[in-house]
Formats: C-alpha cells, sequence, structure tokens
C-alpha cells in the first residue's frame, strides 16, 4: 500500500486557479511546452561548456621537457681566423715493402730467419727443396755436352769437306795449266805439221775441259767455305739454347734458397715447414723500417677538399709530433673512410717509431682569415641545413633553430646563417626531442 501526497496548491498539480465565479478547476495550457524548451536550452547550455572547455583544454602547451644541463655540450658561436683541419687515426707503414715469391713449385724445408729479424739483401730467410727441378738442372747439363759434342763433330766434318775441296781444286789446277801447257807445244808442232789435226784438236779440248773443271771445283771450294758459318750457326745456337736452358734451372735450383733481396726487417713468413707452395705463391715480407710513412683513415664526409702537397701534424702518441706531406689519396672508399697517406721527406723519426704504430693524424685543409663558427655538432653534414636549440638570454630555454652551416673541420664549422657570434646552442644530439620546437633547462 503506498501513500501519495497532495500537493498543497492547485497549481502545482497542474490545475489553473479558477476565474472568479466559475464552478470548476481550469486546466493550464503550454506548459509541458514550456518544460521542454526549458529543457532543449539547458542541455544546449551544457553543450556549449563543454565544447568551450574542450576547446580551451586544446589550445593549451604540453609542458616543455626539461633537460639537465650537465648532461648536454652547450658552445657559444664565435667570430675570428680559423683553421680547417680534418683528423683520423691510423698507422706507420713501410715505404720499401718486398714480398719474396716462390719461383717454382717446391716444398718448404726449413724457416732459416724468423720474423723481426734485421736481414740483409743475401740473408737467407728460408729454404725448399725440389726433386724435379734438380732433375731438370742435371738433364740440362747432359743436353750442353751433347750440343758441345755435335758442334765439335760438324766443325770436324766441315773442315774435312773443306780440304776435300781444296784438294780438288788443286788437282783440278795442275790438270788445267798441264792442258794449257800442251796445248801450247802441239800448237807449235801443228805449225810446223809435226801432229796431225786431229790430235791438235784433241788437245784443245781436252785443255777447255780441264779449264771448266778447275773453275767447278774452285766454285765448289768456295761452297763449301762459305757454307761453314751457317752451319756451324745452327750447332752454335743449339748449344747456347742449351745452356740458356741449364742456366734458368740452375738458377732456379738457387733460388730454392730463398734470400731477402735488400735490405731491412723480415715482417712475416707466410709458410710454413713442410708446406708445398706453388711458383708464385708470397713466402715472406721484407720492409725497410728506415722510410716509415703515416696512412691517415678520413671518413668520407670530410675528405673531399683533401690534396696532395697539404701539410700534416701525426701525433706519435708517445709525446711528439712529426710534420708530413700529403703524398697519396686513395681513390676508393672503404668502410665509410678514405685512406691517405702523409710522408716525411727527409725528417728524421722519432725513436720507438715502427711499422704499426697506431698514430692520429691532422691535415690542415685552409686558413680562413675571419669566419663566424662553432664546435662540431653532433649531427649534421657540411653545406648542409641543421636545427640547433638556440638559448635564451637567461639560459633558462632553449628555441629550436634552423642553422645553415658550411665547410667544416674535425672539431668546428662553419655557420652561413640562423645564428650570430654570441649565441648559446646545445650541440649534443636532441632527436629525442624532435616532436619539440622549445625545451627547457634545469
Amino acid at each position: 500500500m503506498s501513500l501519495h501526497v497532495l500537493p498543497k496548491k492547485k497549481e502545482d498539480a497542474g490545475f489553473s486557479t479558477p476565474v472568479e465565479g466559475s464552478p470548476m478547476d481550469i486546466p493550464r495550457i503550454g506548459y509541458k511546452k514550456k518544460k521542454w524548451r526549458r529543457n532543449v536550452l539547458l542541455f544546449l547550455a551544457v553543450g556549449v561548456g563543454v565544447i568551450s572547455i574542450g576547446i580551451f583544454i586544446s589550445r593549451l602547451e604540453p609542458a616543455l621537457p626539461e633537460v639537465d644541463r650537465g648532461s648536454v655540450w652547450i658552445d657559444t658561436v664565435t667570430s675570428g681566423p680559423l683553421i680547417r683541419d680534418v683528423r683520423g687515426i691510423g698507422t706507420l707503414v713501410p715505404e720499401d715493402v718486398r714480398w719474396v715469391p716462390a719461383r717454382t713449385d717446391a716444398r718448404v724445408e726449413q724457416i732459416v730467419i724468423w720474423p723481426g729479424t734485421e736481414v740483409k739483401e743475401d740473408s737467407v730467410i728460408l729454404t725448399l727443396s725440389s726433386a724435379e727441378l734438380e732433375q731438370d738442372a742435371r738433364d740440362s747439363d747432359a743436353a750442353i755436352k751433347s750440343s758441345q759434342a755435335k758442334l765439335t763433330q760438324l766443325q770436324s766434318e766441315l773442315e774435312g769437306e773443306l780440304l776435300e775441296r781444296q784438294a780438288a781444286l788443286t788437282k783440278a789446277l795442275a790438270d788445267r795449266d798441264t792442258a794449257a801447257a800442251e796445248l801450247e807445244a802441239d800448237q807449235r808442232l801443228a805449225k810446223g805439221g809435226l801432229i796431225s789435226s786431229l790430235d791438235f784438236k784433241k788437245a784443245q779440248i781436252a785443255a777447255t775441259e780441264l779449264a771448266a773443271n778447275f773453275e767447278v771445283e774452285r766454285q765448289r771450294y768456295e761452297f763449301a767455305k762459305k757454307s761453314m758459318a751457317p752451319r756451324l750457326a745452327v750447332a752454335q745456337t743449339e748449344l747456347d739454347q742449351a745452356r740458356a736452358q741449364a742456366d734458368l734451372h740452375h738458377s732456379q735450383v738457387d733460388a730454392l734458397r730463398v734470400s731477402a733481396g735488400m735490405n731491412g726487417v723480415l715482417q712475416e713468413i707466410a709458410v710454413d715447414v713442410g708446406q708445398q707452395v706453388a711458383a708464385g705463391t708470397n713466402l715472406a715480407r721484407v720492409a725497410d723500417n728506415t722510410k716509415l710513412k703515416a696512412q691517415i683513415k678520413i671518413p668520407e664526409t670530410q675528405a673531399r677538399d683533401i690534396a696532395v702537397g697539404q701539410t700534416a701534424q701525426i701525433d706519435m702518441r708517445n709525446g711528439s709530433i712529426v710534420t708530413g706531406t700529403v703524398s697519396r689519396i686513395d681513390p676508393a672508399v672503404r668502410e665509410g673512410t678514405v685512406l691517405v697517406d702523409v710522408t716525411f721527406h727527409g725528417r728524421e723519426l722519432p725513436k720507438g717509431a715502427r711499422p704499426d704504430l697506431s698514430v692520429e693524424g691532422t691535415i690542415e685543409l685552409e686558413r680562413l682569415a675571419h669566419a663566424v663558427y662553432v664546435g662540431r655538432p653532433a649531427f649534421g653534414q657540411d653545406d648542409s641545413t641543421i636545427g640547433l636549440f638556440r638559448l635564451s638570454a637567461d639560459g633558462a630555454m632553449a628555441t629550436r633553430t634552423k642553422v645553415r652551416i658550411g665547410h667544416g673541420s674535425a672539431t668546428k664549422v662553419v655557420i652561413e646563417g640562423g645564428l650570430n657570434p654570441g649565441d648559446r646552442v646545445i650541440l649534443s644530439d636532441t632527436s629525442s626531442f624532435d616532436s619539440h620546437e622549445r625545451i627547457q633547462l634545469r
């Protein structure tokens, strides 16, 4: 059972006050419509308020990120003279290096000298062996003896033939002269009628035949004499070839005792005892440690302005710095670096300088009389536009600023726009704040 509380007044129950003289209550017209309007207006007011609050909140700037001042690198833009240079690390290497190759297929018998030993040009480093090569040398010696014997035999035969031709020529000369004398006597007898005309004619024919025979023998003699030299030359050539082949084989045998070939220090033995090596295989490396140069690795992004002839300072990392000159620039890029050779012409290196010693090189590119510059940022390449956080006057805030940088050096970059002398900027890596235009320093 429920109880209903009656309104105190009729107006509160939805009835209008009866007109004076009316016998009953009259309902109010338009009440629900007014109530609906009031609710709509209230709803619109609440919606407008919510939207206004959302717009206000959206326009509020987010809280600035805070950065510890001691955790970033801050530098001041400076104006004045600047030396552009680049730096890199490297090693000392010999200028004169010789790899000793194997001249023939062989087997390593013994290592005579070990790396680190000073050697002379004729110092034997290791010995090799080759039974086949030694047999070839013996065969070539036998070939020389055979060729020499053939040459001697041919020379004897040619001299004998020449003597035979000479004897035949002498006999033909005598026969010709005898026939000529007999013809002359028969001619006198024929004039006196002492011999018949037939005998005289025979004497003439005999004299003519013997004279022709003499000419033939003379030509044979001359031919035999002239043919001796070419025939001997052929045999001599064969002998010379045999000797050359023997010299080659003997030189290869001698090369089994591998020598340094230059004065210096034995740096490396590239083979082991018992190893079989082919002709051309590098056996050992010898270098002249009195002539060293520095090979410096320069980052490829900084190597474009390096030129042959520029001055370089090489830090030996033992308290001494030696001045050198750029002598060669490797045309290829290896692992992001360019190899630059620095030579020390006429300069004595400090004690302790030796091959493979780690050094640091600084190459001077140019001297600028006046430039606006700052320390090299942790990011950004030369001749590019980057964003740097510039500190406010009080140093409490930093605003991102577009900065145009030009040519740089190992530790400095030239400012071409966006900053003025005296401005302070953050040079550390600020990639974690790429979404912010300002940061706060504490």
